[in-house]
């Protein structure tokens, strides 16, 4: 390659960059969530709780954006489709996809996401602790909820460790010989 060639690569790389940077943004906000920019779209929108990689494509394609798009690249239109594709991903995803289905109160099927998500599941947890369920119990207590064994695994607290012959000699304990 020539000098000349160099310049000129140079120099269209600015200019793109220019371009770029005009209307590429580093952080897109949607509910309440700072998303990256550099990100495709559906993986930068698993940084919302309440949205995987599948539920993300299912809410890319229906709201008719190219899922190959950077986020930073998306313009304020297209942002705003996906903004009103997330608010009603209840009726635009099948039942099956939904992760709060026949809610206690309402009956409804639902697709919770961001702080709603994290509410339920603690209004969810003080219920179970209010019946006295033994799952509410169990979180009450900080043990294991689900069946699992806890004789041996799942111990938190202070170490109790096994203590010497010599240690209780010692103290005027009675283990030794």
């Amino acid at each position: 390659m020539s000098e000349g060639e160099v310049v000129e690569g140079v120099a269209m790389a600015k200019e793109k960059g220019e371009q770029e940077g005009e209307e590429f943004r580093h952080i897109v906000r949607i509910l309440d969530t700072d998303l990256d920019g550099k990100m495709r779209v559906p993986y930068s929108l698993c940084g919302i709780k309440g949205i995987g990689r599948r539920v993300a494509r299912a809410i890319v394609t229906s709201a008719g954006i190219n899922a190959d798009k950077k986020m930073g690249e998306l313009s304020d239109e297209e942002i705003e489709r996906l903004k009103v594709a997330i608010s009603s991903a209840d009726k635009r995803l099948p039942t099956w996809m939904l992760n709060r289905r026949r809610d206690l109160i309402s009956g409804e099927d639902k697709h919770l996401m961001g702080s709603d998500l994290i509410l339920k599941f603690r209004d969810d947890l003080n219920l179970l602790r209010k019946i006295r369920s033994y799952r509410g119990i169990r979180h009450e207590r900080g043990l294991k909820v689900r069946g699992q064994r806890t004789k041996s695994t799942g111990r938190k607290g202070m170490v109790v460790g096994v203590v010497r012959k010599k240690t209780l000699a010692r103290t005027g304990g009675g283990g030794g010989k």
